[in-house]
């Protein structure tokens, strides 16, 4: 298991690349992104994550790491593409068909076929293993096939990749423990061996608990808010108890794996996905509950034709991921409601929607209200005081507790908190 061939250069497909090629592996990385691959060819990211630079630059100057459009034939190969959801909150398998069936041309006798991507669970038994048949090796035999999800978070990849434990489910035996074998190249954290749908439900599983948690704590939020509690107050106290670990409300929840790994269960059994499917609709109805949220003040202050600075776009703090990003989704909300807004995300240095702006001066010139929806160090690290300077009403609702709420009102600043009812 010398060489692998790695399918999809994205937030998970790039690093896992770079960390194998740094731990004495020959890979070759494919993207069907021609401008993806070009930035990378020239040592360029074309994704944020804390130490990738510095790793990519040494994967390729060692002669460990080629990429291009194509996969190549290699003893491994992993599959980290998309899985999507469609408008209709089915799962959308088709990236993962399509990479399984690209690499068909390239396999041989002996190979090891991984999926990364985090899917519905029996999807490589029903998507990738009748792609595979069409190589005419023995599924099991001639040719191994698993399930190895990634466990990572955005902005601590590599320090994840190598500590946590991982989850190996192969077709076989055989193709457990060679899976295994490989990822011992740099996983330091224990692995467990278990079979390919188990692996998937067990991916599902770890972000559906997460995303009913999240939905917990933003009803907690609502109810806070009404019989004059500050629900940020009230989980820290409640989490000091052993078995308690609630997490934190905010403007919705988004990235490629919690707002939509539950979908997934949710479409293989709706009837039993009864409290599942409640949590994804109560997360999916945070950005609306938001929107409505920033018309209520701006009434209540009986502001005439309001301009809204929404400050961060990215799903989570200090990246620049907006894939399923809740912020996106109020900013379409505040449109709706007739609501004038500039966006600002210190992360995202590409224009990517209407009404966004690379400038943070220019997005909380004259505005009337902040909305914290993402919390950047940046935005923690701001100066009231000369924000002050800039606006035309001194008004900020924080949806994620990040402000030092106490320098912003000594700035003159009416600061009013998601889940917090002193800002109703």
């Amino acid at each position: 298991m010398e060489k692998i061939c790695v399918v999809g250069l994205g937030y998970i497909g790039l690093p896992t690349s770079v960390m194998f090629a740094n731990n004495g592996k020959k890979v070759h990385g494919m993207d069907v992104n021609e401008a993806a691959i070009k930035k990378i060819q020239n040592k360029e990211l074309h994704i944020e994550e804390n130490g990738l630079e510095e790793r990519l630059v040494a994967a390729i100057d060692s002669g460990n790491l080629t990429v291009s459009t194509k996969p190549e034939q290699a003893d491994v190969f992993i599959i980290a593409v998309p899985s999507p959801i469609n408008e209709d909150k089915t799962a959308n398998l088709e990236y993962v068909r399509l990479a399984t069936k690209s690499i068909v041309p390239y396999l041989q006798k002996g190979n090891l076929v991984i999926l990364e991507s985090t899917v519905p669970p029996r999807t490589v038994q029903d998507v990738m293993i009748p792609e595979l048949v069409e190589s005419g090796l023995g599924i099991g035999t001639e040719l191994l096939v698993s399930h190895s999800p990634e466990r990572v978070i955005p902005g601590k990849v590599f320090e994840e990749l190598v500590e946590n434990s991982r989850i190996v489910g192969g077709i076989n035996q055989e193709s457990s423990e060679k899976t295994a074998e490989l990822y011992r190249a740099f996983v330091k954290g224990e692995i467990f061996l278990t079979d390919a749908t188990t692996a998937e439900m067990v991916k599902v599983i770890e972000n559906t608990y997460r995303d009913v948690n999240i939905a917990f704590a933003n009803e907690l939020a609502k109810i806070s808010e009404n019989i004059g509690v500050n629900v940020w107050d009230a989980i820290s106290l409640a989490n000091h108890h052993p078995r308690v670990n609630i997490h934190l409300p905010g403007p919705g929840v988004g990235g490629h794996c919690i707002a939509v790994d539950p979908w997934f269960l949710v479409e293989l059994d709706k009837k039993n996905a009864n409290l599942i499917h409640l949590a994804r609709q109560t997360n999916d109805a945070m950005p609306m509950f938001t929107a409505n949220k920033v018309k209520e003040i701006m009434d209540s202050e009986q502001i005439q034709n309001p301009k809204v600075a929404v400050l961060g776009l990215s799903f989570k703090a200090n990246i620049d991921d907006m894939r399923e990003s809740p912020s996106v989704e109020v900013t379409k909300h505040l449109n709706e409601l007739n609501l004038e807004f500039t966006a600002f995300d210190p992360h995202i240095h590409e224009i990517n929607m209407a009404n966004q702006t690379t400038d943070l001066k220019e997005a909380v010139s004259n505005a009337d209200i902040l909305v914290v929806l993402t919390d950047h160090n940046e935005f923690k690290g701001l100066n009231p005081t000369e924000i002050g300077k800039l606006v035309r009403s001194k008004i900020v609702l924080d949806t994620k507790n990040c402000l030092e709420r106490t320098a912003w009102e000594d700035a003159g600043f009416e600061v009013r908190v998601l889940g917090d009812s002193k800002s109703k």
